[in-house]
């Protein structure tokens, strides 16, 4: 069914500040106000959810920005509650925008008895009146089979290679991009592509079960400044590694490039102590206090490239074109003096 009126923005309360940013970059691309809806998203004193919307959705195409990150499984509930509430308010559509997806990781069954648990929250997601899903960087591509609505699946890679191209302008052909392990060299090689640089991996291997990884860098990485590039950086104890034993394998320096930055636990003292430089990581989840603090931890924005994908979905116009440089460029400008 076509939609005819304005794209509306509703937020809860995982990542506001992400929220009022794209719809504040959506004023600027329909140089119009767009404004977040004025609802409440709150807890009684049992810390039940509750949901209240102030204005009249009827009939009109609704995004709810919500990652689901920590607290994942109160930021989840408020997504579901949000979807319920503006399904039975008669809204044409609900897509939700989740700028990271929590409990992706668990996307396989891995040893017996475990659960899919990315398949159930899809499951969840879908009956409470989703329509769409505007996410980034799946930790898992297959991930977007567990949904039976359409799925759409930004990337931060070509934000990186903005910011690497201004980042590393002056030496940009003594870059590595570097895959922290095998499973990730999908992604690293898109983002090499990208920049025309070499890849390389650090392979991790366990003698036995429990021990610690032996690490291999698979590439000769001597004089190079190395880029590792991952999805998640939780608790930051491989990534802290994996850019140690490369500075023994020769690197002249590294710096990292993580979409989504959980850095739970220990993860921020590890970075602040480690020999990286840099670590680049997006606003996909809400920065602690620390992580804003930390000297050698750097923010890339996401909110220019989600209002536009909102916009597209809104106008029924191509998504993927977000992938290409030359489409993605102009909506950084400004930022980026390349």
């Amino acid at each position: 069914m076509p939609i005819h009126s304005e794209p509306k923005l509703i937020s809860g309360n995982a990542n506001r500040t992400l929220a009022t940013a794209i719809a504040r970059r959506m004023s600027m691309h329909r140089g119009m106000g767009v404004k977040l809806l004025d609802a409440r998203v709150e807890r009684f004193n049992d810390q039940e959810i509750f949901v209240e919307v102030f204005e009249n959705v009827r009939g009109e195409d609704m995004f709810i920005i919500q990652p689901t990150s920590n607290p994942a499984n109160d930021n989840l509930m408020e997504l579901l509650i949000m979807a319920d509430a503006l399904r039975r308010s008669s809204a044409a559509r609900i897509t939700a925008v989740i700028p990271y997806f929590g409990y992706a990781r668990q996307d396989r069954r891995t040893k017996a008895r475990t659960p899919i648990t990315a398949k159930l929250v899809a499951n969840m997601i879908v009956e409470s009146g989703v329509e769409r899903v505007l996410t980034m960087d799946l930790h898992a591509a297959q991930i977007q089979g567990f949904f039976d609505i359409p799925v759409d699946n930004l990337y931060a890679s070509p934000v990186f290679a903005l910011d690497i191209r201004h980042q590393f302008k002056d030496s940009m052909g003594d870059l590595m991009i570097v895959s922290p392990d095998v499973g990730g060299v999908g992604r690293a090689r898109e983002l090499a592509q990208r920049i025309a640089c070499p890849l390389a991996i650090v392979d991790k291997r366990r003698e036995k079960a429990g021990e610690v990884a032996e690490m291999t860098v698979i590439g000769d990485v001597t004089g190079k400044t190395c880029l590792i590039v991952d999805d998640i950086c939780d608790t930051a104890g491989t990534l802290c590694k994996a850019a140690e034993v490369l500075m023994a394998a020769g690197a002249q320096e590294v710096h990292s490039y993580i979409t989504h930055g959980v850095l739970s636990g220990p993860a921020v003292d590890r970075v602040a102590k480690s020999v990286m430089k840099s670590l680049v990581i997006t606003d996909s989840i809400e920065p602690s206090s620390a992580v804003k603090a930390a000297a050698n931890i750097r923010i890339v924005p996401t909110a220019p490239m989600f209002a536009q994908a909102i916009l597209n979905i809104w106008n029924g116009t191509s998504v993927s074109s977000l992938f290409d440089p030359e489409t993605l460029g102009p909506i950084y400008e400004g930022m980026y003096s390349l």
